[in-house]
């Protein structure tokens, strides 16, 4: 007989969210332990005293869990304690090294994995990689740092000068006066320009391609990373865009890069502006798609490319779901 521990948190006490937390748990177990379904002798969960609206072993029956028995308990109040936390104890038959499962805010309750630690998710647009990586800092409770937001204020701050997004010596004086800036509120990262939160302005068609343009120069590049890395040498984070892996933070602790084919990447953009209130040619949307990635993968600092020791994920034909289970996956086998 085997022991299996993990634990997991959710955001708010509600069935959905336990439903979904316990779910994701019991699979990630499974798929780290190699777990076959009769194999499960028993599950144990113990939950905090603010979880009351769900029994987690009733998630753990609706999520197919149907051979073994299962039981519920709630823990007493510990001052100081993890909130919303649902921790769970597998007995199964079969005697080999548990692999134990830790996910989202309950990482923290593992000695060996409660460090600081940097995800680096690269990848062309339209591939998921800004999805997933607010996504994953969300379930993990990281900070989740836009990158390319950075390079897009710095784009339209030309634009909205008439400064020559190509000439290097334009863009720095532009930046001089106004430069970009992170703050963050509730979580949630605001990108502010000379005090105006330029968030969405930022998502503008014609910023996009302004900001590969602005971030080929080389002052512009390096004052954006510079901070990047300071953020990232303070706290947990996961970072996407292009070169982050393998210029940006070379010795990230996880490195992912997201791709898909460039018709399906055209297709996601456009479905993304569309929703926003733009109006968009998608054959239009394609060749700059592909000139975008051609700029990227040509620009002679930090191009788009793979680093060596980054995980590939084709998302062509993936859920944005399949997507993220593949990739805490990977970050679970490494933990």
């Amino acid at each position: 007989m085997t022991v299996i521990r993990g634990a997991t948190t959710i955001a708010e006490d509600t069935p959905d969210e336990i439903r979904a937390a316990v779910k994701e748990l019991l699979e990630q177990i499974e798929s780290r332990n190699a777990l076959k379904r009769d194999e499960v002798v028993s599950i144990v969960f113990s939950s905090t005293s603010d979880i009351h609206s769900f029994y987690p072993a009733k998630a753990a029956r609706e999520a197919g869990f149907e051979s073994c028995s299962l039981f519920s308990a709630q823990e007493p109040d510990i001052e100081g304690g993890l909130k919303f936390c649902i921790r769970v104890m597998l007995f199964v038959e079969k005697n080999e090294t548990p692999r134990h499962v830790y996910l989202r805010g309950a990482r923290v309750l593992r000695k060996d994995v409660a460090q600081t630690f940097c995800v680096a998710i690269d990848g062309p647009a339209g591939s998921g990689k800004s999805t997933i990586a607010k996504l994953l800092a969300r379930d993990y409770n990281i900070l989740y740092l836009d990158t390319g937001a950075m390079y897009r204020a710095c784009a339209l701050a030309c634009l909205r000068a008439g400064a020559d997004v190509s000439d290097e010596a334009k863009v720095c004086d532009v930046l001089r006066s106004t430069s970009p800036d992170v703050v963050y509120r509730d979580g949630v990262q605001h990108t502010m320009l000379g005090g105006e939160d330029v968030s969405d302005a930022i998502r503008a068609p014609e910023v996009s391609m302004a900001a590969s343009t602005v971030s080929k120069h080389i002052s512009v590049r390096m004052k954006m990373v510079e901070k990047q890395r300071e953020i990232a040498s303070k706290m947990s984070c996961v970072l996407d865009g292009r070169d982050i892996g393998t210029f940006v933070l070379p010795d990230a602790d996880f490195k992912f890069f997201l791709t898909a084919a460039p018709e399906v990447r055209a297709k996601r953009r456009a479905d993304e502006l569309a929703a926003k209130g733009y109006e968009v040619d998608l054959d239009a949307l394609l060749k700059e798609i592909v000139a975008r990635d051609e700029q990227d993968a040509a620009r002679e600092i930090a191009p788009l490319k793979k680093a060596d020791d980054a995980v590939l994920v084709d998302t062509s034909s993936m859920t944005i779901e399949e997507v993220l289970k593949t990739i805490k996956s990977k970050i679970q086998e490494k933990i």
